[in-house]
């Protein structure tokens, strides 16, 4: 029984080892084909989530993302929305931010884009702190933290 357990394992091996040499090639495309899936998504943690709204302010425009509870198994407590600034953006930013889109201000949001000081004044209980406030190639980017 062992002698038999020891060649089907040599067999196994071999054939995984076979199998990776001949897939080793096409790696690349097969990578390519799976990343178009439509299941496959970047986790909205690291793209600050989807764009719910656009505000045109003449010479920049405001990128106002959902706001993301996103955890790994299920929606956390805590979370955060993404408020992009793009275009020719003043040095002093003050805007007042709808995030939910109820009609009623959410917050006002003052950046000093030379001394990168942003400041947050709350008008909703759900509405925390300043988690990252910073410059981006398009222009500025806040992620302001959320309670549910």
């Amino acid at each position: 029984m062992k002698k038999l357990k020891i060649v089907a394992g040599t067999i196994w091996a071999i054939l995984c080892l076979l199998l990776i040499i001949i897939l080793f090639p096409g790696l690349n495309s097969l990578s390519a084909s799976a990343a178009k899936l439509p299941f496959m998504k970047i986790n909205p943690n690291y793209t600050g989530g989807e764009v719910a709204r656009e505000i045109n302010n003449g010479n920049y425009t405001i990128d106002i993302r959902k706001p993301v509870f996103a955890g790994l198994v299920h929606d956390r407590k805590t979370g955060f929305v993404q408020v992009d600034w793009k275009g020719k953006i003043p040095v002093i930013i003050s805007d007042t931010i709808d995030y939910d889109s109820d009609g009623r201000p959410d917050f006002r949001v003052m950046i000093d884009r030379e001394s990168k000081r942003t400041k947050l004044e709350s008008f909703d209980s759900r509405v925390g702190t300043v988690r990252v406030s910073v410059p981006t190639s398009y222009g500025w980017a806040i992620r302001v933290n959320l309670q549910k």
